[in-house]
C-alpha cells in the first residue's frame, strides 16, 4: 500500500491531539488554522513561517505563537460553561481567570486581557510580581482578580489599596495566619477587603499533580482550620467580608471521575460556609482542566477522558443540584484553567543538525586472508544471516555478540589493530541490521531479538534545548507532541530519538506520543544531504516557557506571532532570542568585562609574537560576533 498524507496524519495522531488547529496539507506540510476577524479560515504552512523567518535573520530554534489559536480557547472556555448554564436552567454566571504562572510572558497576558475582557475573564496572581502584572492589564471592572499564595504586608497592602479603583479583588487566605494579617491591614487602611478561603480537599486527585489534593496537601486550610477561620471572623465582625470559597487538585486531571468528586465535596463545604453566614457567592473550583496531549481520549496522564463541553456540564450540574437542594442562590463559577488556555498557543520549531544511524545497510568489505580469524568468523556469520532459515537467527546472533566481544577483547589486550577493531564492528551492525529485518517472519521472536530495535534506533542531533524549551519532559516525564513538518508525503522509514546541544545525557527526547501511552522513538525520514529537515514540539503554551532554565548557557529562542489578515499571513511581536552576552549578564558576568580581560590575552600573545597585530584584530572580530550572537547553533 502507497503512503499518503492521511496514513501520516494516523502515525502522528495529529487529528487527535491537533483538534482543529494543526494539520497536514497535500504538500506533506504541516499547517496551523487560523482565522482573521472576519471568521475566514486560512491553513499556513508551518515550515514556510520558518523559512520565512530564516530570510528574516531568525533562525532555528524559533518559538511560533498563534494569537488566534488563545482567543479560540478562551471562547470555547466560556461558551462551553454558558452554554451549559443555560440548558441546565443556572441562575449564576461563569467567570473565569487564567493563572499568570503558567506562561507569563507580556504577550500571553496581554492577549488574554484583551481578548478575554468580551467575557469578563480574569486573572489569577501568587507573587508580589504577578499581582502587578496583574493591576496592569486587567482593565475590566468585572472581571476578577485572585489573590493566591503567601502573601506578606507589602502585598496585601496594594492589593487593598488597588481595589479601591473599582477592580474586584479578592485575597485568597491561604494559611490560618493570614486571617488576622489581612484584616489588621485592612482596619488600618480603613478598606473593606473581599475574601477568599482556600480548603484542602480529602478527595484525591489524579496525574502527576495528586499530591496537590487530599489531606496532605500543601496548601490550603484543613477543615479544623476552616471552622476556627470562620470563628475569627465572626469574633472580629468580618464574615461579611468572606465571598470566595476556592480549592486547587492539581493540573491536568486526566480522570473526569476526580474532577467530580471533588467538586462534590466542594460545593457542600460551600453550602455550609452560606449556612454559617458568610454571603459568599462565588465558588471558585481552580485548575485542573487537561489537555489532550497525546489524543488517545483516556484517563492516562498525557491525555484526558473528558472535553470541555462535558467538563463543564458536570460542573454546573453538581453545583446546581447541591445548591437547590440547600434551596441557596447559585453562585458565580469561577475556574483557574491555565493549561487548556495556553497550551496550543505556542509550537517550538527546530532543525536537525547530524545523525547518528546505528543500522548498517551497506555490506562492509571481506576479511584479507591474513586477517585475525576473530575477524573471519565473524564475516562467516554475516553471510550465514542471508542464507539460514528464520528459526536460526537467535543462533547468528549469539554467535556474532560472541566474535564481536572477542574481537574488542583482543583490541584490549594489544593483539588486533583499531582498524580491526572497526571492520569487526561493521560487520557486527551490518550483521544485527539484517537480523532486525527478519523479525517479521517468526512467529515468536525471542526476548533477546526482541530487544535489536531499540538497539537500533538513531540518535538525530536537534538544534534546541529540553532544559530551556521542553523542561516538564525532562523533570515529570510530560510527554508532548513531536513531529516532522515536512515530506509527510514520504513514509517516515527510520526511527529516532532527539538528541539536543546540551552535551548533557538528559538532553533528549526519548518518550514519545503513542496510542498505547508511549514509545521510545520517534517515526522520521533519513535526512537527504545538504537538507534543513524541520521538527515541532507543540502544545509547549503551558509552563515550557516560565520554567525554562540557562543549561549550556542557551538562553530563549526567537519568538515571532504569527496571524492572518484579510487572507494574508503577517508577523507582529518578533522577539529577538538571547544572545551570548544576555545569558552571560544573567549569571552575573559583564561581557564588557570579559571582552577587556581576553584583549588583554589576545594583546600578550602579540606581544610574545605568538599572533601578529592583525590575527588580534580578526581574533577580537570573533570575540565579539560571538559575544553578540545566538546562543544556539548557526548555520553562517
Amino acid at each position: 500500500m502507497s503512503w499518503t498524507v492521511d496514513a501520516a496524519r494516523e502515525l502522528y495522531s495529529i487529528r487527535q491531539w491537533g483538534e482543529e488547529y494543526f494539520d497536514i496539507n497535500e504538500e506533506g506540510e504541516v499547517v496551523v488554522n487560523l482565522t482573521d476577524e472576519s471568521g475566514k479560515a486560512t491553513a499556513v504552512s508551518l515550515s514556510k513561517i520558518v523559512r520565512d523567518q530564516d530570510e528574516r535573520g531568525r533562525p532555528v530554534p524559533l518559538l511560533l505563537r498563534f494569537r488566534n489559536l488563545l482567543n479560540r480557547r478562551i471562547e470555547a472556555l466560556n461558551q462551553a460553561f454558558i452554554t451549559a448554564m443555560k440548558g441546565s436552567g443556572y441562575r449564576g454566571v461563569y467567570r473565569g481567570v487564567y493563572p499568570i504562572k503558567v506562561n507569563q510572558q507580556q504577550q500571553v497576558i496581554e492577549e488574554i486581557s484583551d481578548f478575554g475582557r468580551k467575557y469578563h475573564y480574569g486573572l489569577e496572581c501568587g507573587s508580589k510580581p504577578e499581582l502587578l502584572i496583574a493591576l496592569a492589564h486587567l482593565n475590566d471592572p468585572e472581571a476578577l482578580l485572585i489573590c493566591n499564595g503567601y502573601k506578606d504586608i507589602e502585598f496585601i497592602d496594594l492589593a487593598l489599596k488597588a481595589s479601591q479603583t473599582g477592580m474586584q479583588i479578592v485575597l485568597v487566605v491561604e494559611m490560618p495566619s493570614e486571617v488576622d494579617a489581612i484584616l489588621d491591614r485592612a482596619e488600618a487602611l480603613g478598606i473593606a477587603p473581599t475574601l477568599g478561603i482556600r480548603f484542602r480537599l480529602s478527595a484525591k486527585s489524579e496525574g502527576h499533580w495528586a499530591d496537590s489534593g487530599g489531606d496532605r496537601s500543601t496548601f490550603g486550610l484543613n477543615t479544623a482550620q476552616l471552622i476556627d477561620a470562620i470563628d475569627r471572623l465572626k469574633e472580629r465582625d468580618s464574615l461579611k467580608y468572606l465571598k470566595l470559597f476556592h480549592y486547587h487538585q492539581g493540573s491536568q486531571l486526566p480522570n473526569i471521575r476526580a474532577i467530580r468528586e471533588a467538586c462534590t465535596e466542594a460545593v457542600r463545604v460551600y453550602v455550609n460556609l452560606v449556612n454559617e453566614g458568610a454571603p459568599m457567592g462565588i465558588l471558585d473550583l481552580g485548575g485542573g482542566l487537561a489537555i489532550d496531549y497525546d489524543g488517545t481520549h483516556t484517563n492516562y496522564i498525557s491525555s484526558c477522558n473528558y472535553g470541555l463541553k462535558e467538563y463543564a456540564a458536570d460542573l454546573v450540574e453538581i453545583v446546581q443540584n447541591a445548591c437547590d437542594g440547600a434551596g441557596i442562590t447559585h453562585p458565580t463559577i469561577v475556574t483557574e484553567s491555565g493549561r487548556a488556555v495556553v497550551a496550543h498557543y505556542s509550537v517550538l520549531t527546530f532543525n536537525v543538525l547530524d545523525v547518528t544511524d546505528f543500522r548498517e545497510t551497506e555490506a562492509p568489505p571481506a576479511p584479507s586472508p591474513d586477517s585475525h580469524e576473530m575477524l573471519k568468523n565473524l564475516w562467516e556469520i554475516q553471510n550465514r544471516v542471508q542464507t539460514q532459515e528464520p528459526n536460526r537467527l537467535q543462533e547468528c546472533f549469539n554467535d556474532a555478540l560472541f566474535y564481536r566481544d572477542q574481537i574488542r577483547s583482543l583490541f584490549n589486550n594489544g593483539v588486533v589493530t583499531l582498524r580491526t577493531r572497526a571492520h569487526g564492528e561493521k560487520m557486527y551492525w551490518f550483521t544485527i541490521t539484517q537480523i532486525a529485518e527478519q523479525l517479521g517472519e517468526l512467529d515468536e521472536i525471542p526476548e533477546d531479538l526482541a530487544s535489536l530495535e531499540a538497539n537500533l534506533i538513531s540518535y538525530y542531533y536537534a538544534n534546541f534545548s529540553v532544559f530551556q524549551s521542553l523542561p516538564d519532559h525532562w523533570a515529570i516525564d510530560q510527554l508532548f507532541p513531536i513531529m516532522p513538518l515536512q515530506r509527510l508525503t514520504e513514509e517516515p522509514t527510520n526511527q529516532a530519538i532527539l538528541a539536543d546541544i546540551t552535551c548533557d545525557c538528559d538532553g533528549k527526547v526519548d518518550r514519545f506520543i503513542d496510542v498505547k501511552g508511549a514509545k521510545r522513538h520517534l517515526p522520521i525520514h533519513a535526512q537527504k544531504p545538504g537538507e534543513n529537515y524541520l521538527i515541532g514540539a507543540f502544545l509547549v503554551g503551558a509552563y515550557q516557557e516560565t520554567l525554562g532554565d540557562l543549561h549550556n548557557l542557551l538562553g530563549d529562542p526567537h519568538v515571532v506571532s504569527v496571524a492572518v489578515e484579510d487572507g494574508e499571513v503577517v508577523y507582529t511581536n518578533e522577539v529577538e532570542g538571547d544572545s551570548v552576552s544576555d545569558v552571560l549578564s544573567y549569571v552575573e558576568y559583564d561581557p564588557k568585562t570579559i571582552e577587556r580581560q581576553f584583549r588583554a590575552i589576545a594583546e600578550r600573545a602579540v606581544q610574545k609574537e605568538q599572533i601578529t597585530a592583525k590575527q588580534r584584530r580578526d581574533l577580537m572580530d570573533s570575540f565579539r560576533a560571538t559575544l553578540n550572537g545566538y546562543t544556539y547553533y548557526e548555520n553562517d
